[in-house]
């Protein structure tokens, strides 16, 4: 009998289903089993799903079983033979096909059929790709929309909070305490003391950890317990009653007019570098506090800021106090030297300048009562804006320097400036001593006891002593 040549091939599902009615038998896709009744002496294959077996010479036999599918294609694909009546193949209505060319025709005919089916199913394919790359331009988009959306309610909410907090407040936390709240290493009552928190002074939030606020406050960054502090919206009000808003001057000289404008009336006149302390923020004008009264000064020749107490860290605390106490050894010896140095001119016939009669006299015998009984002898004379002369004028922080000088001590003619010298008196005005520098906006002054002051105060009064609360305190500092 004569050598029967088939092709066999990757057979689709739709292949699998044509090769059912064409040849007959019972077909399953996905690596079930095949019936087709090959012609003359084919056999039935067990066919893996998705191999493709190439072509494969099949000798006909009658009662034999085929030699192991391996052997035959070298590809590992395992098939389980049955043998036919050769030359039949029987079909679904029992007819018989006898000729090899009407098989191999048939063969033909399926081999097309896939082809149509491949070509069909990269279509479908092709389809489904570009579906789902519509799909994904179309989240892409959604995305992108999303994202926008999502920014504008940023932006607006960032504005409405500029428009309620535009320092920032809220992000500070404010200490509450009779004195002082420590600042810990650590989240713990025995953690390390790196610092201190004064009642009124602020910090930076940071975190929050089991009941305590971490913060930054100055140079310090440590942990605080919260039951002390107030932050978030309490701390917004809060901020604007303990913090100092104030007006730096950044011009040589700046007026400050009695009204909002520039043909308004001049009511004083502050120095460069100096400040004042901020009423109202009125666009262009900024209303200010002076010793000559409330005036308004042009917003574009001052730079505002808020001014508030910070953290003390314990080394700077040990510093503070180190400092303190030799610049008060200091300020002490240079007031015994000058004393020295008035005696010996007293006794040599020498002439001090002169000096009007002291309208009050101030109780004590210390440097601090004969500073404030130096600035008393010098009442009713003449204010001059720059002027250090006690005798032919001054302003206030050139009175406060001259009488100082007087004692050998050094300070700066700035009202400013003042706030940073000798030391800070703990508790302000109520524990100040006679000698102390009051620090205003603006002005500064010497503190003479019974809660007065003796002050260069406007060049309408000239050098006057009045009550020290007649407008806010900045700070009390104390040099011997």
């Amino acid at each position: 009998m004569k050598k029967i040549y088939r092709r066999a091939m990757l057979i689709t599902t739709s292949a699998v289903m044509l090769a059912s009615t064409l040849f007959g038998g019972t077909v399953a896709a996905n690596g079930a089993i095949v019936s087709d009744i090959l012609p003359a002496g084919g056999a039935a294959l067990v066919l893996e799903d998705g191999i493709t077996l190439d072509e494969i010479y099949v000798e006909p036999a009658q009662e034999e079983v085929l030699p192991d599918i391996n052997e035959l294609t070298g590809s590992g694909v395992t098939a389980t033979p049955t043998m036919f009546a050769p030359d039949t193949v029987a079909d679904t209505d029992d007819t018989a096909v006898t000729d090899d060319a009407e098989g191999e025709e048939v063969l033909d005919m399926l081999s097309l059929s896939v082809g149509a089916e491949q070509v069909i199913s990269d279509t479908e394919e092709l389809e489904n790709r570009l579906d789902a790359a519509t799909e994904a331009v179309s989240a892409v988009s959604m995305a992108s929309k999303a994202a926008s959306e999502i920014k504008v309610a940023e932006e607006l909410a960032l504005e409405e909070q500029l428009a309620r907090d535009p320092e920032n407040f809220a992000n500070l936390v404010i200490a509450q305490v009779n004195d002082y709240v420590n600042v810990r290493a650590v989240p713990d009552l025995e953690g390390e003391i790196v610092g201190k928190l004064y009642d009124d002074s602020v910090g930076t939030f940071l975190e929050e950890t089991d009941g305590w606020y971490k913060i930054s406050s100055g140079s310090t960054i440590g942990y605080v317990k919260a039951e002390y502090c107030v932050t978030g919206e309490d701390a917004i009000e809060l901020a604007k009653k303990v913090g100092t808003r104030l007006a730096d001057v950044n011009t040589t000289t700046l007026k400050v007019r009695k009204e909002p404008g520039l043909d308004e009336h001049v009511l004083t006149l502050v120095g460069a570098e100096d400040d004042l302390v901020v009423l109202e923020e009125l666009g262009e004008w900024i209303k200010v506090s002076t010793v000559e009264g409330d005036g308004y000064v042009y917003a574009e020749y001052v730079d505002l800021h808020t001014e508030f107490v910070k953290a003390e860290s314990k080394a700077e605390e040990e510093a503070r106090l180190k400092k303190e106490a030799e610049e008060r050894r200091k300020a002490q010896e240079a007031a015994r030297k000058a004393q020295e140095k008035r005696n010996r001119t007293t006794t040599g016939g020498g002439s001090s300048k002169s000096v009007t009669t002291a309208p009050v006299s101030v109780a004590g015998s210390g440097l601090g009562a004969q500073v404030a009984n130096y600035g008393c002898q010098f009442v009713g004379n003449p204010y001059v804006y720059g002027g250090s002369s006690l005798t032919n004028g001054t302003d206030c922080s050139g009175f406060v320097m001259s009488v100082y000088a007087h004692f050998g001590v050094g300070l700066p003619h700035s009202s400013r400036a003042d706030r940073a010298v000798g030391y800070a008196v703990e508790g302000g005005i109520a524990n100040a001593r006679p000698g102390d520098i009051i620090c205003y906006s603006g002005h500064v002054a010497i503190y003479i006891g019974n809660g007065q002051i003796v002050h260069a105060s406007t060049s309408r009064t000239g050098i006057i002593v009045s009550s020290a609360g007649y407008k806010n305190v900045l700070a009390v500092r104390r040099i011997f």
